[in-house]
């Protein structure tokens, strides 16, 4: 049964990419046949990089997505803990083993470049009362290979990887040493994770190597670049999750947009929902190129989620919005329904009633409309014409024997003082009252005479 993890580090807000990852992970293991297990592990073995609340946010996160783990804080299971920090005690039995089979060795440099080689080991030993880190002893001739299910056979000569720390100075395993161990002793079969750590994972191999245990499957996604072709990144301005919310964006438009950044459906299908990613995801689809983040493509796609939303749901998120536009006492489950299909995000429909409260200042140029043929002229018999029949849209029409657009057109300018509405001039009259339509009608027409002075 395949067995995929998303291990976290705990310091700041998720990225796309993080989420990403996420997403491909937990569908790997749900579209896999048996359904296999998806596993949240964190990783916290960088004190220094740790954010207060961080921990909390990823969990908050993951479950805003519907991103359920089936093993991991919260939740248990049989392989944990499932915080690398509590796992500490395990790590220097496997890191001993590698000094054993002269795969690492003890170090006291403080520095990067390490220089233990060197030197006698009565003189390491000697200095390890100071403090020592555990480092890995990387061949220094020939080359490693290994299989990534994307990207192909990789290989790197052996001469290009630096002897890397596994076991810091507090103790503690450094990142790259703790995710081989963790992903062995938790029986993960399939590594997923960003193609910047193509470059590592020859250490790693050669790690599996020297312990004799088994290798998962490799599953490196390709990058995610921003609109100006560079590399996400926070620093530079580009939103995370979070930022991407606040701004009004669905969690469910968002993480079907990520899972179009780097994976190609079989189909031209667009809009999923978890469960249909679930059930179409297959590994050949992941691409080997960078995805550029579009936003005006996720908005278009939150767009079409607002619109596919039922009647009930879309009303319950706008209706914040709207009962603070709008202190008239009107029907604001129909105000919304007709809002629906014309805004990308909640927000947007405040702009769209703003009229419904107040008839603000407009321009009689607004009652020209090339397409409806409409005139001033025209505007003016049309809305006396509707007053005198008792705001009755059709007997107007016919009276007048005009195309509909003629009649309607200027109903509806005098209605909103808008370019556009989101509903027709029969509805308008309807949600806003006779009374109200009246004067709105009257005011319109003493504009349109007022120009022909």
């Amino acid at each position: 049964m395949i067995r995929t993890r998303f291990a976290p580090s705990p310091t700041g807000f998720m990225h796309l990419g993080n989420l990403r990852t996420a997403l491909y992970a937990y569908l790997i293991a749900k579209s896999a046949e048996p359904k296999g297990t998806f596993i949240l592990r964190i990783e916290d073995t960088d004190r220094e990089r740790l954010i207060e609340g961080s921990l909390e946010f990823i969990l908050k996160t993951l479950k805003s997505v519907g991103l359920n783990w089936d093993e991991g804080p919260e939740v248990g299971g049989d392989y944990g803990p499932y915080i690398q920090s509590e796992r500490k005690a395990g790590y220097l039995k496997f890191a001993e083993k590698l000094i054993e089979n002269k795969t690492a060795y003890y170090c006291i440099c403080s520095d990067e470049e390490c220089l233990c080689k060197g030197k006698q080991e009565n003189e390491i030993k000697n200095a390890m009362e100071n403090g020592y880190a555990i480092r890995q002893a990387m061949p220094k001739e020939g080359s490693t290979t290994f299989i990534d299910l994307v990207y192909g056979e990789i290989k790197v000569e052996n001469k290009e990887l630096e002897d890397q720390i596994l076991i810091k100075r507090d103790g503690l395993p450094t990142y790259n040493f703790a995710n081989v161990i963790d992903d062995h002793l938790m029986a993960v079969t399939h590594v997923v994770r960003g193609s910047e750590y193509l470059s590592s994972t020859p250490k790693y191999v050669l790690l599996y190597e020297a312990l004799n245990i088994k290798q998962p499957e490799y599953i490196h996604l390709p990058l995610i670049l921003n609109e100006e072709k560079e590399k996400l990144s926070k620093r530079r301005g580009d939103a995370n999750f979070e930022d991407l919310i606040e701004e009004g964006f669905l969690a469910e438009a968002v993480l079907n947009y990520i899972a179009l950044l780097g994976w190609a459906p079989k189909d031209n299908k667009e809009l999923f929902s978890l469960k249909e990613l679930e059930e179409a995801f297959y590994i050949e689809g992941i691409g080997k190129s960078p995805s550029s983040f579009d936003k005006a493509k996720l908005t278009w796609l939150n767009g079409e989620y607002i619109k596919n939303m039922l009647e009930d749901d879309f009303y319950n998120l706008v209706s914040q919005h709207l009962k603070s536009s709008i202190k008239k006492e009107v029907d604001l489950k129909k105000v919304a329904s007709y809002c629906k299909s014309r805004v990308n995000f909640a927000h947007e429909v405040t702009d769209l009633v703003d009229f419904i409260d107040e008839l603000k200042d407009y321009g009689t140029d607004l009652y020209l409309h090339k397409k409806m043929k409409t005139t001033i002229e025209g505007s003016i018999l049309a809305l006396e014409e509707v007053l005198q029949l008792d705001l009755d849209l059709e007997k107007t029409i016919e009276k007048l024997g005009v195309k509909n657009g003629q009649v309607l057109w200027p109903v509806r300018t005098a209605l909103t003082g808008k370019p556009t509405s989101f509903c027709g001039a029969h509805e308008l009259i309807e949600l806003l009252g006779k009374e109200e339509s009246i004067k709105r009608i009257n005011i319109g027409l003493k504009m349109l005479k007022g120009l022909n002075l």
